[in-house]
């Protein structure tokens, strides 16, 4: 069976006549056309089948027949506005509520990732009464224009583009190539106190910080792993000044990180955000986020005497669909399987880092992992190039991987949760293959340099 309408090269031809053209597509040089997709597979239109390891969007799997079935049926007998009651918007909430610390209870439901992230600043906005908001250096929180204004992982590709005023941007909180690494004392206090200097130098200026804002593990950045300890800092120093903690959780929650249903809970017990953003993995697939937050803060939403209202937000069938994946990731295990799979992962690209200079080092959390690549371990050189490299001749070997952070060369595993050790294995030994060709290669080269260059000196 094939979902094809047009010939591959008709259907580049109407993307670049009537897409906008700064919608980009992976593996412009050769781009895929991907028909249907099934787990933590995808095929294209000639059914050749390709190894997902990009996709944090299909949480549970593509196409997964419980999720499918839920929102087929759902569809079939309702689908209207949040406005009329309807059992699915309470149940998901209280079924939603039941996987956050007590005090998270008030959930708004949206769309997208970037308009809950602009919701959430909406609510801080409102709340504090301030306005001000510190980001981390290399964050992405969503493309519309209150994020891209609090997401240098995007302004700092405008030229001559001016950061707003409101806007502070604090030190990202990398062990590895940030300003504090592992061989530091006490990073996180170093990274938390990077953030009260800021919250000090925009009250001497006459602003008020409304809100933090963190995605509780880097993705765009390069999947950095902040230090335990470093939320609950920054926390006390927002909240002397009268400001906000949002998490955003949107390419890293519901179970990905393994130990936790929440990778903010890797932070520790103690450490609890004033609002929570999601989205991405919440409908696998499905246009579908939340915003959860304090009662606190909802009451003083309400107060401000605008009404808040959106059309499609926590209609019956988005709610039934996210019911299907909590459902999904209870039976199935999947966070343990995150964990499970996700160390074993590890595991082989810790292999690789011992057996090739290249890999200079590997981080992550669950089925959320980065390969950070570098062409000398001491001074750090970005491995751009290589990384690239590495993505299309893992595509041209089916496999879809994609690379990151602020020099591209953070090789991102983010797959379906229904990733399995067998998927790890063949992964990492395609990587391994790539870069013993590419080390011999490069070896075979010097050698004739070197020979050459003795030669001329005969």
């Amino acid at each position: 069976m094939t979902a094809e309408i047009f010939p591959k090269v008709k259907t580049i031809d109407l993307r670049k006549k009537h897409i906008g053209p700064s919608c980009k597509v992976f593996f412009s040089h050769d781009p895929i056309k991907i028909v249907r997709a099934k787990g933590q597979y995808m095929y294209d239109e000639n059914g050749v089948r390709y190894l997902d390891c990009i996709n944090n969007v299909a949480h549970v799997g593509h196409s997964h027949p419980m999720v499918v079935k839920a929102g087929a049926e759902q569809m079939e007998l309702l689908n209207t506005n949040s406005r009329f009651l309807h059992d699915n918007l309470v149940q998901y909430a209280q079924r939603l509520q039941a996987t956050l610390p007590e005090k998270l209870s008030v959930c708004y439901f949206v769309n997208s990732g970037s308009e809950a992230n602009d919701l959430a600043l909406r609510l801080a906005w409102e709340y504090t009464g301030h306005k001000d908001v510190i980001t981390l250096d290399n964050a992405y929180h969503g493309h519309v224009s209150s994020l891209i204004n609090i997401s240098p992982y995007k302004f700092h590709q405008l030229a001559n583009a001016e950061q707003s005023k409101s806007v502070h941007v604090a030190l990202s909180p990398d062990l590895y190539r940030g300003n504090y690494r592992q061989d530091h004392p006490d990073p996180a206090t170093a990274y938390a106190d990077d953030v009260n200097n800021l919250i000090q130098k925009a009250h001497e200026k006459g602003h008020k910080v409304a809100a933090f804002i963190a995605e509780s593990l880097q993705s765009c950045g390069g999947q950095v792993i902040p230090p335990a300890g470093y939320f609950q800092k920054v926390a006390q120093h927002v909240h002397r000044a009268g400001g906000l903690f949002i998490a955003d959780e949107v390419q890293v929650g519901f179970g990905r990180v393994g130990t936790h249903f929440w990778a903010f809970q890797l932070q520790g017990e103690d450490f609890v955000p004033d609002i929570v953003t999601m989205g991405k993995p919440i409908g696998n697939g499905h246009p579908m986020s939340c915003v959860v937050t304090t009662r606190e803060v909802a009451e003083a939403f309400k107060n401000s005497g605008m009404e808040y209202f959106n059309t499609f937000g926590g209609n019956p069938v988005s709610c039934a669909i996210g019911l299907a994946v909590l459902d999904v990731i209870e039976k199935e295990d999947l966070q343990g399987n995150a964990l499970r799979v996700g160390g074993y992962l590890t595991r082989l690209l810790e292999q690789q880092k011992e057996k090739h200079p290249l890999v200079g080092d590997i981080r992550g959390r669950g089925l959320f992992v980065g390969a950070e690549l570098v062409r000398d371990r001491v001074k750090l050189t970005p491995a751009t190039a290589e990384a690239q490299d590495i993505i299309y001749k893992l595509k041209e070997q089916h496999i879809l991987l994609s690379a990151d952070g602020p020099h591209r060369n953070v090789l991102k595993f983010k797959p379906p949760m229904c990733f399995s050790e067998e998927d790890a294995d063949m992964v990492v030994e395609k990587i391994d293959q790539i870069l013993t060709v590419s080390e011999t290669t490069s070896f075979f080269l010097l050698s004739i340099i070197q020979n050459t260059c003795s030669v001329m000196s005969l």
